[in-house]
């Protein structure tokens, strides 16, 4: 089963974004901050079904374009969709896995863009 990761510290947005995702998915997972999201990744069984991170391009503590460095490092070629927040831009990241999306969007536009980047059968859909 493959799980997704929402980094949101954003106690409404999280509700939200989380309502939307579980429509679609059966295991949504959400950390507020980038520190518990790499805490989590550090555990094996959760990382082996880790199939989609998204995050906002400003987190507590870690910005967007450093959370998903460190995330990249620790775990190469997971997809992370960026939530962005009109003061960063997709050139602020870089790599394949990466998929920008920038405001206005809402929860359906991201619960959208995730089931896009999501394996379907094996494969990635592009």
């Amino acid at each position: 089963m493959t799980t997704i990761l929402l980094v949101e510290d954003d106690p409404l947005q999280a509700f939200v974004r989380m309502s939307a995702l579980e429509k679609r998915f059966p295991d949504v997972r959400r950390v507020a901050d980038a520190a518990e999201a790499l805490c989590l990744i550090e555990e094996r069984v959760f990382a082996g079904n880790l199939g989609l991170v998204i995050a906002g391009s400003h987190l507590p503590g870690l910005g967007g374009p450093e959370f998903v460095a460190e995330l990249h490092a620790r775990i190469p070629g997971v997809p992370v969709l960026v939530l962005g927040d009109g003061f960063e831009t997709a050139g602020d990241y870089s790599g394949q896995e990466i998929r920008f999306l920038s405001r206005p969007m809402g929860a359906e536009d991201v619960a959208e863009a995730a089931s896009e980047m999501v394996m379907q059968d094996g494969h990635k859909v592009a």
